[in-house]
C-alpha cells in the first residue's frame, strides 16, 4: 500500500481556496500545514489545517512534509521553491513560474539537483475540452496542424470594475494578466503543439492605469491585456489573447489542421462546448464528464486541479505520468518575458 504524503501549502489565498481542498480530495495527501506572513493562522482555522506558520522556512524547520505546494504570489515563488528543494521535497508551484527567465532557470537547475518530482499548477490542461483537443491532435484526426488560436476575455479589469489594490497591480511583484492568465494559454499552446516556439512576437497593454476602489484611486503599471504570436516551425503558428477589459466573459480555443478544425468555446475555460469542423459540416462533440465533477461546488478549479494531482502522485510513485514540468514552466516564461513580462 502506498504511503500517505504530507503536504505543506505556502500561500493563504488561492492556496486556501483551491490547493488545500484539492490535495485533500485526491486521496493520498494529508494537508498538515499552511504558511503565509499574514493570514496563515486564520485560514488554517477556517480550513481545519493543524499547523500554521509565517514563512516556508519556519514550516520546514518545525515539521516534516513530503510535498510543498507553492501558491504564494509570483514574487515569492523562487524563495519558497528553492527552500523546499534544498530539503529534498516534491514541489508543485503555481503559475507564473517566476518573475523572469533567470529565476526560472535557477529553479529548474535546483530541481535537477534535488531529483524530486516538480510540476507547475497548469490545471486547465486537465479540463475535458483540452484533453479532447490533445487526443484529436495526437491521433491525427485534424491532419497537419496550421494554427492554434486562443482567447480568454474578462470584464474584471475594465475602468468601471472595482478591484482592491494589491501586489496584483504591481509589475515589479509579478502582477497583471500576462502572468495570471496568458501563462495558462501559452502552456496549453506549447503542450498542444508538442514543442516550444521558435519565434515570439507580441506585447502587453495597459488600457486603464488609473483604478478606483471604494472611492480611492491608485495607479496600476501591469498589463490588462496581453497579445502574442508564436511560430512553431513546420507551418504551425499560435495566437493568444488575454484581455480583462472586454464587455463579455468568454474563452475560446481552436486548433486548425489541413483536414479539420476543432474549437472549444464557452464563458470560461472550464465550461466549454466543443465542435469539430470540416468542409462539409460542423458537429458538436460530446465531452466526457470531468473525473472529479462533484468537487466543482468547492471551487470551479478544484476538479481539474485534482486530476493534475492524480498525475503528480503517479509521478511520485514512479508510475508513467504526464505533467506540466518545471522545464515547461521555463519555456512559458521565455514567451512571457519576450513580450514584456519581466521584473
Amino acid at each position: 500500500m502506498n504511503a500517505r504524503l504530507k503536504v505543506g501549502v505556502v500561500g493563504a489565498g488561492f492556496g486556501g481556496l483551491v490547493h488545500v481542498p484539492a490535495f485533500r480530495a485526491q486521496g493520498r495527501f494529508d494537508v498538515v500545514a499552511i504558511a503565509s506572513p499574514n493570514r496563515a493562522a486564520a485560514v488554517a482555522k477556517e480550513r481545519n489545517v493543524p499547523n500554521s506558520f509565517e514563512s516556508v522556512g519556519a514550516m520546514l524547520n518545525a515539521i516534516d512534509v513530503d510535498v510543498v505546494s507553492v501558491a504564494s504570489p509570483p514574487f515569492d515563488h523562487k524563495a519558497s521553491v528553492l527552500a523546499a528543494l534544498e530539503r529534498g521535497k516534491h514541489v508543485l508551484c503555481e503559475k507564473p513560474f517566476g518573475l523572469n527567465v533567470a529565476e526560472c532557470e535557477e529553479m529548474v537547475a535546483a530541481a535537477k539537483r534535488a531529483g524530486t518530482v516538480c510540476a507547475i499548477a497548469h490545471e486547465f490542461r486537465y479540463t475535458p475540452s483540452r484533453q479532447a483537443m490533445k487526443e484529436l491532435i495526437d491521433n491525427g484526426h485534424l491532419g497537419a496542424l496550421r494554427e492554434i488560436e486562443s482567447s480568454v476575455l474578462h470584464m474584471f479589469l475594465r475602468a468601471s470594475t472595482e478591484r482592491a489594490n494589491s501586489w496584483w497591480f504591481e509589475h515589479r511583484r509579478g502582477g497583471g494578466i500576462t502572468g495570471a492568465i496568458l501563462s495558462h494559454m501559452v502552456d496549453q499552446t506549447n503542450w498542444l503543439a508538442g514543442r516550444p516556439p521558435k519565434r515570439v512576437v507580441g506585447f502587453e497593454r495597459t488600457a486603464n492605469p488609473t483604478r478606483t476602489y471604494k472611492g480611492a484611486t491608485f495607479t496600476s503599471d501591469v498589463a490588462d491585456g496581453a497579445f502574442v504570436l508564436l511560430d512553431y516551425g513546420d507551418g504551425l503558428v499560435g495566437r493568444a489573447v488575454a484581455d480583462g477589459t472586454r464587455p463579455v466573459e468568454s474563452a475560446t480555443l481552436a486548433v486548425h489542421g489541413e483536414l479539420r478544425a476543432a474549437a472549444a468555446t464557452g464563458p470560461n475555460v472550464i465550461d466549454a462546448t466543443m465542435f469539430a469542423i470540416d468542409e462539409e459540416e460542423t458537429a458538436e462533440l460530446e465531452l466526457s464528464a470531468p473525473k472529479h465533477a462533484k468537487l466543482a461546488s468547492v471551487h470551479p478549479n478544484v476538479p481539474p486541479f485534482v486530476e493534475l494531482l492524480d498525475a503528480f502522485v503517479d509521478a511520485i510513485d514512479g508510475k508513467p505520468a504526464t505533467l506540466p514540468t518545471f522545464a515547461d514552466g521555463l519555456e512559458t516564461q521565455r514567451v512571457l518575458e519576450a513580450i514584456g513580462y519581466k521584473a
